[in-house]
């Protein structure tokens, strides 16, 4: 399950950094218990997940996961939880992009078409201080 997880999962970055909508909504939890914390905000279920993935589709998105870092998780037959450290380039339109790393924790969950993503929770990583 861990081969089928890391594939779906890598299936998922690149739908994400393709602003491939119909790719991404494939791969989430098509359920109203479907979650996503996102910069502050708490997003429940795919639709609105994908209003939100949309909105920042418009600018500069985009996943850099760091593959040494991957770790999956059984959490029994039908769950697993996924953890890897990605560096985020995002801005808005017309706005100069930024580099942020983050810690991603995703929960995957077997379903009959395959393996999709029922919780988003990234973990923004400070950045240093500068030095003195």
């Amino acid at each position: 399950p861990e081969d089928d997880v890391k594939s779906s999962f890598e299936r998922f970055v690149t739908a994400q950094n393709a602003h491939d909508a119909n790719a991404v909504r494939d791969l989430l939890l098509d359920s109203p218990n479907f979650l996503w914390i996102t910069r502050g905000a708490t997003i429940w279920g795919r639709d609105a997940a994908m209003q939100r993935f949309e909105t920042y589709y418009q600018g500069t998105w985009r996943l850099s996961p760091d593959s040494s870092s991957l770790k999956i998780l059984m959490l029994g037959d039908s769950a697993v939880q996924l953890y890897v450290a990605i560096m985020f380039t995002t801005g808005a339109p017309g706005q100069s992009p930024q580099d942020g790393l983050t810690l991603m924790n995703q929960t995957w969950v077997k379903t009959p078409a395959g393996w999709r993503v029922a919780s988003i929770l990234p973990i923004p990583v400070p950045s240093p201080a500068p030095a003195k």
